[in-house]
């Protein structure tokens, strides 16, 4: 590994007066008449792209886990790269780097209903909503149905409840998961989530959450559950709402206690139709949370080309997360979770996005804006804080272009995105395709199962601005139909998350260089573009980006 190290060490240095050359080069005048976003597209290179991935997904940064000694070189080794460009800092204090506050909470929790005392994995599990060692709690139960409050659909199954205080228990995922009809039908919205659930019964005033697991609204088992939530809770560190506690009920004991107001089936089956009420159950909940407490931080790296035009306070987002899961559990000998795909080629490709920048020597009218994410795998939290405490105002933040695991197994005939269906980005997405002669396809299972929520894109459209997350195409020159659908199972069964995502000898970063020219004409089109890529009249998040812009 150390010559690959070595290797990729010398390329990306080499490239400093190689990006001065060619920068030069853009006023020719055949570069003159070609436009800002084909200069820029097609300043990308391979080689770049490349020497960068090799390094970041070496042994050496041991897999880049925040807090590490490995993610810590793999930030500095970013922003170096930002620096060796003339970057911009954007970050805190006037550096590259901006704070990522991380508290891990382990919970011991009790949790009775109506006076019964629940079994703690058997029946229920439950966290803290507070960064404190203990809280406690003795409040109503009110049924609110799924939870959700969207003008854009005239729902609110708030309508008539008073929460303030007390625990909701609802269902999770949305009504066109029963009702074809409504919200999206069997694609899920950002409504269904159960993060959303938590955010919405936050700002109704109440003090807990339960969810209700079914199999089929949650689309997973019970031992998922288990899994997930009994363990450390990792977030960002945040300041205390109203909601106290948060967890999950097993479908038998939610039937029981819903019971006074049906059955469960009944009770969903009548929160799946248009105007229904939820109800005060005869309930009291009692629970108490204890934990053992970790705090921790970790950094976004983030560096600004600055536009020259009249709207430069402005900017366009490209980003990537550069962390991964560090040194784990050994297979097959090797314990170094290295994170070559998931996420160093991301990574790789918002640094040779920011060197076609440099070299083109194109500045648009908006700046452009280059984040290197944290703590994406602990789930989402370098976006989280971002989004939190943004270092250009989220009023000003056009777009987002997100990079998550490039495309390195060849040339396709077409390029996929999640966020297309949601904003006019999505328009102008498609028409950066077509400059590159591919044709935008959509991943029909990838709106279903919601993987739109599920990248650092996400905290940033949660808040309003406008994102596309990039996808490989599945057309793939040369190869036979299906043939990239069975690359990317195979690399969830036997690579995703585990030690064989390294450097294989057999990448081919000619798919990659196609999704990074889409990108960079992606962003240039929007930077350049007279004003702000808007939500459609559908999109769960029109309301939050018509707020953000008022915020300006």
């Amino acid at each position: 590994m150390m010559r690959t190290l070595i290797a990729a060490l010398s390329v990306v240095i080499c490239a400093a007066p190689l990006a001065a050359q060619q920068g030069g080069r853009t006023g020719t005048p055949a570069a003159g008449v070609a436009s800002a976003a084909a200069r820029v597209a097609r300043a990308a290179d391979t080689s770049v792209m490349r020497a960068h991935l090799e390094f970041l997904a070496d042994d050496a940064l041991e897999g880049r886990a925040p807090g590490t000694r490995g993610g810590e070189l793999a930030a500095r080794y970013i922003a170096a790269q930002f620096r060796r460009l003339g970057l911009e800092p954007a970050g805190d204090s006037g550096s590259y780097l901006h704070r990522v506050p991380i508290i891990s909470l382990t919970p011991e929790p009790t949790l009775a209903l109506g006076g019964r005392p629940l079994r703690w994995k058997d029946d229920y599990v439950l966290w803290s909503m507070r960064d404190e060692p203990s809280v406690e709690l003795a409040a109503p139960l009110v049924f609110a149905g799924y939870g959700i409050v969207a003008p854009e659909a005239n729902w609110n199954d708030y309508a008539g409840l008073d929460v303030k205080g007390k625990i909701v228990v609802l269902l999770v995922n949305d009504p066109g998961l029963r009702d074809s009809t409504l919200f999206r039908g069997k694609i899920l919205t950002y409504y269904g989530r159960w993060t959303y659930k938590l955010e919405e019964a936050e700002r109704q005033g109440a003090a807990g959450v339960l969810l209700v697991h079914t199999a089929e609204s949650a689309t997973y088992g019970w031992s998922t559950v288990t899994g997930s939530w009994t363990g450390p809770q990792v977030r960002v560190e945040r300041p205390a709402g109203s909601l106290q506690v948060a967890g999950w009920l097993r479908d038998s004991v939610a039937a029981e206690v819903l019971r006074p107001l049906g059955t469960l089936e009944e009770l969903t089956r009548k929160a799946a139709a248009r105007g229904a009420r939820g109800a005060v159950l005869p309930a009291q909940a009692t629970a108490a949370v204890r934990s053992t407490i970790a705090r921790s931080a970790t950094s976004n790296v983030v560096a600004r080309w600055s536009g020259r035009g009249a709207h430069r306070a402005e900017a366009v987002l490209i980003g990537g997360h550069y962390d991964h899961l560090g040194v784990g559990s050994p297979v097959d000998g090797d314990s170094i979770y290295n994170g070559a795909l998931d996420n160093a080629s991301g990574t790789a490709a918002v640094l040779a996005a920011a060197e076609a920048f440099v070299r083109s020597g194109v500045r648009p009218d908006r700046s452009i804006l280059f984040m290197a994410f944290a703590a994406e795998e602990s789930g989402l939290l370098g976006s989280t804080a971002y989004a939190a405490r943004p270092s250009v105002p989220l009023a000003r933040i056009a777009a987002v272009v997100n990079l998550d695991v490039m495309n390195l197994y060849g040339p396709t005939r077409d390029i996929a995105a999640l966020g297309l269906d949601q904003s006019t980005l999505g328009r102008v997405f498609g028409a950066a395709a077509k400059a590159e002669g591919l044709r935008v396809s959509e991943n029909e299972d990838a709106l279903v199962k919601g993987s739109f929520f599920r990248s650092d894109h996400f905290p940033l459209a949660r808040a309003g601005v406008p994102a596309v997350s990039l996808e490989n195409g599945i057309e793939y020159v040369g190869r036979s139909e299906g043939w990239g659908e069975k690359q990317q199972d195979e690399y969830t069964e036997k690579r995703y998350h585990q030690p064989a995502d390294e450097v294989l000898p057999w990448f081919d970063y000619r798919g990659a260089l196609q999704q990074l020219r889409v990108a960079l004409r992606t962003a240039v089109a929007a930077a350049d573009a007279p004003a702000q890529p808007t939500w459609l009249p559908g999109s769960e998040f029109r309301a939050a980006g018509q707020a953000r812009v008022r915020g300006r």
